[in-house]
């Protein structure tokens, strides 16, 4: 395969809402580079960037895949991610590497709530963007309103930059090509054909007016804020085509115009004209600005005063010290863990020795791949700029940087959010046990959202991720790959318990035996303390009343004593216990006496310190499009949530809400049934706070209260 130098490279992530066809645009566009000898499809599994069991199974991308496709001496890397709200991550995380994306838009549905998301991911990392307009074949393609309507949407919810630089040519048979409106030349093509189509300079009359209007609106707005080009404009009317060009890759470079173009991937119509485009306009690597990096030896010791110690930048040149980020990490059957990297400066040869900056190891690149999918196509080098990946590296994981012993830097990647759903996990077999932890580890390595751990109040083993779907094609993913069963339950709430009124309560242990009796007596002052404070002791004993070397064992029994609860089993917290007074024998008391006597103590004080339930509440935050707002926030208030607060952003709307943990273990799914499967949400742990009454009495019912055997 042929070296890239950086300039002959174009990175690009195919972006947007789901089913708006970006796999099999992905699959149309290498077809048209000849780089597969058939169109591959999505519902066979035979699409290049499709190649994950569960994805094929579902239907559904539900993780990035790296494929290229060479065209006119110029390579193009392409980026597939996911457009299920609930893999946004993964979309937000496959546009670092990049230097444009492609924002695909369903030309029946228009701009859906993942497509603003993933838009809004792309302003903020800063990386110019090309609109296409996507399955143009389709009947109702336009939607309601007709292509200009479509059109309208796109500039009234991205601005007037967002112009079209193509129109399509339709009519009631179909659609059959575009016209390119800058060269303003007409393409058509066959459904079903190699993608490449026929040009021709004549522009059929339907659309001959508007492609002439939005032609002069086009050269308009790049001629805006560049003197000579405006000078060009006034004087001809027009802008020569070389000049136009050259103007439209800067203006789309620098985030001033986002170009609107039109296809079909499944098919494969005007993806060569997209091909080129890509190649003409998109910014190649060199012409990105330099990547801000970090020194982290020096970043570790900044200071308040300097907190810009160890920052700079990095250029990504091949004469620049050599430096590799690891942007995402897949575990394969037969090759074990593949590391995909971006070369951000200098140049990697295989078999090269490389530091792992993050991790101080070593790890040396053998068999130095680019990936069309599953399939290494092995290189002998890579430049500055190009994607590729490495098997086998023994500590690398996502995240990590890579380079030259002495040019050490860092390069952040994006703050992933927290998991939104947690399931108990069991294995169905102690031959499943024993294979369960190593798969999930090879399972987060692949996919940093994964968490898996053991409760330390309910002795559960969770595993947590994006949404139900997620944690389905986790556990599908243990029994095919690792031969690991294991069974889903909904996680146990953590309750825990606490006292709201301040009481005190004598504790007193005596049992004789024969020979040395047990003694112990105390009594105990218990206090509520405010929400989250846990639990302090203190000890008030003068003159001697208890030895002060039994004290901590009265601590001792009332802290093992909370911890198995009172009410339903649960923790006692948020509460003060103080030792006031008591009395002790000088042959029969000893330590144990003393701590029966504090278990003996903290009952007595509970049966009348008004005890109760606490239950965790989360903060959650949802966001949907606007005509679900009122159905959800009055779905909130049934569950006993507290909307906090809303935003909006486009037609979307956040909501910002409390709600006790108990009434969001299912709520993914309910959430996807009430807004058609536009809505989203995220939660995390914000507080715990008291059970009204009358959902405690349900709880207590189904509750085993503990029972301790003392003997006094």
């Amino acid at each position: 395969m042929k070296t890239y130098q950086g300039s002959e490279i174009r990175n690009v992530a195919v972006v947007g809402h789901a089913h708006s066809g970006k796999t099999t645009l992905i699959a149309a566009l290498l077809h048209a580079a000849k780089m597969t000898p058939t169109q591959g499809r999505v519902e066979d599994g035979s699409a290049v960037t499709a190649y994950d069991e569960e994805e094929v199974a579902r239907g559904a991308t539900m993780q990035n895949a790296v494929a290229f496709a060479e065209w006119q001496g110029v390579k193009i890397n392409l980026v597939d991610t996911p457009g299920f709200h609930m893999f946004t991550h993964e979309a937000r995380a496959a546009l670092l590497p990049v230097e444009a994306a492609i924002v695909l838009v369903n030309a029946q549905h228009g701009i859906e709530p993942v497509t603003e998301r993933v838009w809004r991911y792309a302003d903020e990392a800063g990386v110019p963007r090309i609109v296409v307009v996507n399955q143009m074949d389709h009947p109702k393609a336009g939607g309601g309103g007709g292509l200009s309507a479509l059109i309208d949407d796109l500039v009234d919810r991205w601005g007037r930059n967002c112009v079209p630089v193509q129109l399509p040519i339709s009519d009631a048979q179909g659609f059959h090509g575009v016209v390119d409106l800058v060269t303003m030349e007409a393409f058509y093509y066959t459904p079903g054909g190699d993608g490449r189509g026929k040009a021709t300079g004549e522009i059929p009359a339907s659309v001959a007016a508007d492609a002439k209007a939005r032609h002069e609106a086009l050269v308009e707005l790049v001629a805006e804020g560049k003197d000579e080009l405006m000078e060009e404009y006034f004087e001809k009317g027009t802008i020569a085509e070389e000049h136009l060009i050259a103007a439209l890759h800067e203006a789309i470079r620098e985030d001033r115009i986002f170009p609107v173009l039109f296809s079909s991937g499944l098919a494969n119509m005007a993806t060569d004209h997209l091909l080129d485009f890509i190649k003409v306009y998109a910014p190649s690597p060199v012409e990105r600005a330099p990547i801000a990096v970090r020194n982290p030896a020096i970043d570790a010791v900044a200071t308040e005063d300097d907190p810009d110690a160890g920052k700079s930048t990095r250029k990504i040149a091949d004469s620049e010290p050599l430096a590799l980020m690891v942007f995402k990490t897949m575990t394969d059957p037969f090759s074990g863990r593949i590391s995909f990297f971006k070369v951000i400066s200098g140049v990697i040869k295989n078999d090269a020795t490389v530091e792992n900056y993050t991790r101080r190891d070593q790890e040396r690149l053998s068999h130095l791949s680019v990936m069309q999918g599953r399939k290494a196509v092995e290189v002998p080098e890579l430049h500055a700029g190009d994607l590729g990946a490495v098997a086998k590296l023994r500590e690398t994981l996502t995240g990590d940087t890579l380079g030259v012993k002495g040019a050490e830097i860092q390069i952040d990647i994006h703050k992933l959010p927290e998991p939104a759903m947690t399931y108990a996990i069991e294995p169905k077999s102690r031959a499943d046990e024993d294979k369960l932890a190593p798969a999930i580890h090879k399972l987060m390595e692949e996919d940093l959202l994964i968490r898996f751990f053991r409760d330390p109040q309910t002795n559960e083993f969770l595993i947590a991720g994006a949404g139900q779907p997620h944690i389905e094609a986790i556990v599908s993913r243990l029994k095919k790959r690792y031969h690991a069963e294991v069974t889903l339950k909904a996680p146990k709430v953590p309750y825990r318990e606490t006292i709201r009124a301040k009481v005190e309560a004598p504790g007193r242990h005596k049992k004789q035996t024969g020979g040395h009796g047990q003694f112990g007596d105390c009594k105990i002052r218990m206090e509520p303390q405010p929400r989250g404070a846990g639990f302090e002791f203190a000890s008030e004993v003068f003159g001697g009343a208890i030895p002060r070397n039994f004290i901590p064992a009265i601590e001792k029994g009332i802290v093992e004593s909370a911890a198995r609860g009172y009410l339903a089993g649960y923790p006692v917290v948020d509460f003060k216990a103080t030792v006031y007074d008591g009395s002790y024998h000088d042959v029969d008391s000893n330590e144990m006496s003393f701590k029966m006597a504090g278990r003996i103590a903290f009952r007595k004080a509970m049966e009348t310190a008004k005890p109760c339930l606490l239950e965790p509440i989360m903060k959650v935050e949802i966001e949907a499009p606007d005509e679900f707002a009122g159905t959800l926030m009055g779905d909130l208030s049934s569950r006993r949530g507290r909307v906090q607060g809303t935003d909006s952003k486009g037609r979307t709307t956040l909501i910002n809400a409390s709600v006790p943990m108990a009434e969001m273990l299912t709520y993914g799914t309910l959430l996807t049934s009430m807004t058609q499967g536009k809505g989203s949400y995220r939660m995390e742990m914000d507080h715990y706070d008291i059970v009204p009454q009358l959902v405690a009495d349900k709880i207590l019912v189904n509750a085993k209260r503990p029972i301790e055997e003392e003997e006094e």
